[in-house]
């Protein structure tokens, strides 16, 4: 697109409220914006969008457009990419971010597609070249092993970021910033997929991505009896459960509690890993965690290289013992 300026993100408003993916977007756009003197703008779309265009604001958006049409109530892949291809027709951004969660990694590569230009995958982070202005992302390659910076030579260009690699801004209420509406005409009948049923799955406790305190559990427990000890733990500790991508390949525990590259990326303020090895993979998932604790009878496994604590035991000794001291000092 000839002339292209200026940064937007993609978002949505579940229950009329601001996601929380789009809250990471807009801190890592508000640094581009920043940096390259450009306005950021948001496209929040929906059905009805409630008061996030106003909360896009406060988390420092310049502009919000409200993208709304009955199409958008629910997730459709072709009538969601339709929208967001009149928007980006419409803003001409030069730069664009979309998230990569389970949405995200649907919706990038076909914008990208259908605009005629590449996209910078799994973005861990995204940064301005000082010199021509052009966006540098870093992404894992080599399954996590190493970083590269890449940059995109066509506008727009488009960067999906990985969730939890940017922490939120402090909403500020007495920002300055414009809402627009956006309503936008699409044909449901476009849709060349159609939803036959929904079926939502129970959680219960803390979500994975959202608890302070995670303990994962690996190959190394043998099996998945021993996941309910690891459960024990959590709950005195007042956190989740995760996996590493072989326990649940091996059917010991749901995929929504995998931890990884393939799986979900995590940010808690306390790691403990339990027979886990540190494969690469699974450290992309976790290595925004402030510490991390390792336990395993290897004392030569890589985790003890990422490890802040570390505990070179049998995990079938060491997880009582800990798991008495924490319900003595939780309980006292």
């Amino acid at each position: 697109m000839a002339d292209a300026t200026g940064i937007l993100v993609f978002g949505d408003a579940p229950g009329g409220q601001l996601g929380a993916t789009a809250g990471e977007l807009l801190a890592a756009g508000r640094s581009l914006a920043d940096a390259l003197g450009q306005e950021l703008s948001i496209a929040i779309l929906g059905a009805d969008v409630g008061d996030a265009p106003q909360q896009a604001i406060a988390a420092g958006a310049d502009q919000a457009l409200a993208v709304t049409s009955p199409a958008l109530a629910d997730y459709h892949p072709d009538l969601h990419l339709a929208a967001m291809q009149a928007v980006a027709a419409d803003t001409n951004a030069g730069i664009i971010l979309i998230a990569r969660n389970n949405e995200g990694r649907e919706l990038a590569p076909r914008l990208a597609f259908r605009l005629g230009v590449g996209l910078a995958q799994d973005c861990l982070e995204v940064a301005a070249d000082a010199g021509t202005g052009r966006l540098l992302a870093n992404r894992p390659v080599y399954g996590g092993s190493a970083v590269a910076v890449v940059s995109c030579n066509q506008s727009p260009q488009i960067a999906a970021i990985r969730p939890k690699t940017y922490e939120p801004l402090e909403p500020d209420a007495a920002r300055a910033g414009t809402v627009v509406a956006f309503p936008v005409d699409i044909d449901p009948a476009a849709a060349r997929t159609r939803v036959v049923d929904v079926v939502k799955e129970e959680a219960e406790g803390i979500k994975l991505e959202d608890a302070r305190i995670v303990v994962s559990g690996g190959r190394g427990l043998g099996g998945p009896e021993p996941f309910a000890q690891l459960e024990e733990l959590a709950g005195l500790l007042g956190g989740a459960v995760g996996a590493s991508r072989a326990a649940v390949d091996s059917g010991w525990v749901p995929a929504n509690q995998q931890v990884g590259l393939t799986g979900k990326t995590i940010t808690p303020d306390l790691y403990i890993t339990v027979a886990i090895s540190g494969a690469s993979q699974h450290m992309a998932g976790c290595s925004g965690s402030k510490a991390i604790v390792a336990i395993n009878k290897d004392g030569d496994a890589n985790i003890f290289k990422e490890a802040r604590y570390g505990v070179v035991g049998d995990w079938e000794k060491v997880i009582p013992a800990l798991t008495e001291t924490v319900r003595e000092l939780t309980q006292s």
